[in-house]
């Protein structure tokens, strides 16, 4: 189970998140949902010890995730990203294998199936030797996702993965969050899914510096509670 019990994140005396708690099983697929400036972003940072919480304790098995990290795989927005450095995509996902091999020592033969295996999944092998500025950015989305799947995580934490992606590199990051799911793994995306494709998702958590709601897809996605997290700017699609 993945605990956040009372998180709260402050920039120079600003509130970003305001007392978030939540609990999760494993084996679930996790939509974080709100506004711009909502605090998603943040309170995934903040989970993850990348900003300081002025409050909260983060628990995974009972222990401090900060002492786990190992177990956890994080891809940040792609705005984030230097797509001008040069490097090799298989190199990009040979990343992921630094805290297996160390940083000075050549990657074991395990860890290059694993890489060639995970580029394979997510149909980028082909590409294993071009730069990864060369890219477009649904084939760049997707050697990141391989690279967190190189990483033989427990816990997949993922940013706005589908901002500028197309249809198809869309349904391969399904395809391999249906798969991870089964295998027992837990996953947490921000996005901003409020459509069809919501239905991709397990459970939700709906906030605005606070959790506004949370649970099934019915259960969030409710006039009331939208319009308590976005205002009269959002039409809500049902179906």
């Amino acid at each position: 189970m993945l605990e956040v019990l009372h998180l709260a994140v402050n920039y120079r005396g600003v509130c970003a998140v305001e007392d978030v708690s939540f609990r999760l099983e494993a084996g679930q697929l996790v939509g974080i949902i709100g506004p711009n400036g909502a605090g998603k972003s943040t309170m995934l940072k903040a989970m993850l010890g990348l900003i300081p919480a002025s409050e909260g304790v983060i628990r995974y098995h009972q222990r401090s995730l900060k002492d786990q990290l190992a177990r956890v795989a994080y891809i940040p927005q792609r705005s984030q990203i230097d797509w001008d450095y040069p490097i090799a995509v298989k190199n990009v996902v040979m990343m992921a294998r630094t805290r297996h091999t160390g940083w000075f020592r050549s990657p074991s033969r395990y860890s290059q199936e694993v890489v060639k295996s995970a580029l394979m999944r997510v149909g980028m092998w082909e590409f294993k030797d071009r730069q990864i500025g060369e890219l477009s950015g649904g084939q760049q989305q997707r050697v990141f996702l391989a690279q967190a799947l190189a990483q033989e995580a427990e816990l997949f934490f993922f940013d706005e993965p589908f901002v500028g992606v197309d249809k198809k590199t869309e349904a391969v990051i399904f395809k391999v969050f249906d798969e991870l799911k089964h295998q027992g793994k837990t996953l947490l995306v921000v996005g901003h899914e409020l459509g069809e494709v919501s239905r991709q998702y397990d459970r939700f958590l709906l906030i605005n510096k606070h959790i506004i709601a949370e649970g099934t897809r019915s259960q969030v996605m409710t006039a009331e509670n939208i319009q308590k997290a976005y205002g009269d700017n959002v039409i809500l699609l049902r179906g």
